[in-house]
This record gives structure tokens, C-alpha cells and sequence, in this order.
């Protein structure tokens, strides 16, 4: 009897893991776009070299159908970094807009004064709107 309980435990363990859906229905993630940076928090404008600092940046999402996807951070000539977020969008019923934060962590390995760009949208025009921070780095 023993021996038959021993066979069958990971058997049932197994089915019972195996018809396990852990996902939410209408959470698949269906395309990937640019989200405007509405705001920023620096904690520091003036920090050393080699130490590490939180950057904040604010977006706004639809609750329960969007959320951060994650940075395009792009190094530039001069000290400069163009900065933009990306957001996914899911196939899950839309709510409210709200404002989330998301960071990133600057460890500078060189002094200067650096030129963070953060992508805001784009102007009338369809040129792309830049909201300008600096940092200087000792």
C-alpha cells in the first residue's frame, strides 16, 4: 500500500502543477509604445564620481491595461543621455489614468556636468519635446 501511495504522489503532485494557471485572463501583453516622462525627481544635482544616485521619472498609465516596460537610455557625445519610457499595453480592461513612478540608477565614472534629456512627447510640429535636467559630477 505504501509503495502505491509513493508511486502516485508525484503523479497527482504533477497533474496537480501541471493544470495550474497562474495568469489573469486578458493579461497578455499585446503591443509596446513610447509613454511620455510627465515629470522627474533628482535628489542631487551636484553628486561624485562613482556613486550611485536614484533618478525618478513620472508617467501616466491606464490602471489594469498598462504599466512601465522598462527605459531606452541612450548615451550621447558630451556628457549627454537621452532618456525615454516605454509602456506595454494588455489586452485587460482599461481604468483610470494614474501617475506611476519608475527609476533609474545613474553611477557616473566620469566628472563633468551631465545632460539628462527626458523624452516629454512630441510639439505641434512632430518634432520630439525634451524636458532638460543637469547633473555635475565632481
Amino acid at each position: 500500500m505504501k509503495t502505491i501511495l509513493k508511486m502516485a504522489m508525484p503523479l497527482v503532485l504533477f497533474l496537480g502543477l501541471a493544470s495550474c494557471n497562474d495568469r489573469f485572463e486578458g493579461d497578455e501583453i499585446t503591443s509596446t509604445e513610447l509613454a511620455k516622462i510627465d515629470s522627474v525627481n533628482i535628489a542631487q544635482d551636484t553628486m561624485d564620481v562613482y556613486t550611485i544616485q536614484t533618478i525618478k521619472t513620472y508617467s501616466d498609465y491606464a490602471a489594469n491595461c498598462e504599466g512601465f516596460y522598462g527605459y531606452d537610455y541612450v548615451h550621447k557625445p558630451s556628457l549627454q543621455r537621452d532618456v525615454a519610457t516605454y509602456k506595454f499595453k494588455t489586452t485587460a480592461a482599461c481604468g483610470e489614468t494614474l501617475a506611476r513612478s519608475s527609476q533609474i540608477n545613474f553611477r557616473p565614472v566620469e566628472a563633468g556636468v551631465y545632460t539628462f534629456r527626458f523624452w516629454t512627447g512630441r510639439d505641434s510640429s512632430g518634432a520630439d519635446a525634451w524636458l532638460e535636467r543637469m547633473i555635475v559630477v565632481k
